[in-house]
């Protein structure tokens, strides 16, 4: 990829992405996981054990080529996207459940992503090729936590601005990863038809398993239809663009990116599928949650 793209605009790029976040979060979204414990403790650990686990058996059993295997579980230790609450909305969750998840994963990845990440490359024996040092590691901490704090602090001081500048900072994060995706796919055009043979199926089986399992087990665990809903979406909606920005920018390798590049363009199509058939299917067991006034 182009060194201007990746040294200077992906940095810049995820930056307002989790700026975005924080326009959407405040304190009260850390307080919340208190009155909903349940909930967000069944989600997280379907998306911070569960799930990595899950992506290492596909990543085994398809024998996938160490580059691409480490891509697939930096994507898995990748937490929820700025867009998982709107397809949460879209399809009947409890919105603020995913805000308070999303606030939570944001912190908790900064450590869980660099140790699922650096087990990953332990397995495969990459660790002089491929390395995450203790200063990228605190690169990747800025990146998430500074803008989301600014965020959280325009919030609170210019609640306006936060609410006017949601849509046009969605719109240009999705814009954003689309840019990205893109890029990579032509950086890697002459190997692009291999890594679709090698990651194609791989991507779309985690997919489909991540929103599955983010319904089916907090469902079957007492968990709310709509909440259910949230947690699918948040676990099966992971920050892609964070995702590339760690394999290129920190692991220096954008065949690493390649998994979180061709994830992002099943998820949108398998989230929307997913969510318009659970969203009929909890409309009919259980009543829509009230709108507060």
């Amino acid at each position: 990829m182009d060194s201007a793209l990746t040294t200077i605009g992906l940095p810049i790029a995820l930056g307002i992405i989790m700026f975005g976040l924080g326009l959407d979060l405040t304190l009260g979204d850390f307080r919340r996981v208190a009155r909903t414990p349940k909930a967000v403790t069944i989600a997280l650990v379907c998306q911070l054990v569960l799930m990595p686990a899950i992506c290492f058996g596909l990543v085994v059993v398809f024998d996938l080529p160490a580059l691409l295997g480490i891509g697939m579980l930096l994507l898995a230790a990748s937490p929820g996207g700025t867009t998982a609450a709107l397809f949460s909305h879209l399809f009947r969750g409890d919105v603020a459940l995913n805000i308070s998840l999303t606030a939570i994963n944001s912190v908790v990845a900064v450590f869980t992503l660099p140790l699922i990440t650096g087990a990953a490359i332990a397995f495969y024996d990459r660790q002089d090729e491929v390395a995450m040092p203790l200063d990228e590691i605190v690169k990747v901490f800025a990146l998430i936590i500074l803008p989301v704090g600014l965020g959280m602090l325009v919030r609170d001081r210019r609640p306006g601005f936060a609410a006017a500048m949601d849509r046009p900072v969605r719109l240009g994060s999705a814009v954003i990863l689309a840019v990205l995706v893109i890029g990579i796919l032509i950086d890697q055009r002459a190997e692009v038809g291999d890594y679709l043979a090698d990651i194609g199926l791989v991507a779309a089986l985690f997919c489909a398993l991540s929103l599955i399992v983010g319904y089916a087990v907090p469902r079957a665990l007492g968990i709310s239809g709509p909440q259910s809903i949230s947690s699918s979406m948040e676990i099966g909606v992971h920050n892609s663009t964070l995702a590339i920005f760690v394999a290129v920018e920190v692991l220096d390798s954008t065949e690493i990116s390649v998994p979180a590049a061709v994830y992002s363009i099943i998820m949108f199509v398998f989230a929307a599928l997913w969510g318009s058939w659970v969203a009929r299917r909890v409309r009919a067991d259980e009543p829509a949650p009230a709108v507060a006034a």
